[in-house]
């Protein structure tokens, strides 16, 4: 029978919930606020981490900068209570990055949603002149 995940995939997934936890729970730096752990990549000997993080008030590009850098400053206090919490051999290294993808995907949608009522609009504006010519 074939495994439906990698070890990778388990332990990224639980570092995924146990970081966020930790966020929550430990680190009370102004700078993070409120910080929502997206994903974690984990390389293939567990030796490093890509932590992925989106911001609850990501509207100026310097708070976010500020937050991953708070971040990374606690990475070495963040893994500590990661060791503590799991049971690895080797804690991965922690590396934090901005995920942008929420953002981009709220502003393809704002700009789907933006077409489809123009388009709304130019149909209704061009069926009252067809509707004269009759």
């Amino acid at each position: 029978m074939a495994k439906e995940y990698s070890r990778t995939q388990r332990v990224a997934q639980e570092m995924q919930k146990e970081i966020a936890l930790i966020l929550q729970r430990e680190i009370k730096d102004p700078r993070v606020g409120m910080a929502t752990v997206s994903g974690v990549e984990v390389s293939r000997d567990l030796a490093y981490a890509k932590v992925f993080v989106t911001f609850l008030n990501d509207n100026e590009p310097a708070q976010v900068k500020a937050g991953v850098k708070a971040l990374q400053d606690a990475s070495g206090f963040i893994r500590s209570l990661l060791g503590k919490a799991m049971r690895l051999r080797v804690v991965p290294e922690l590396t934090f990055a901005y995920d942008n993808s929420l953002v981009e995907g709220m502003r393809m949608s704002n700009l789907v949603s933006q077409i489809v009522q123009n388009d709304k609009a130019r149909r209704n504006e061009a069926e009252p002149e067809e509707g004269k010519e009759d």
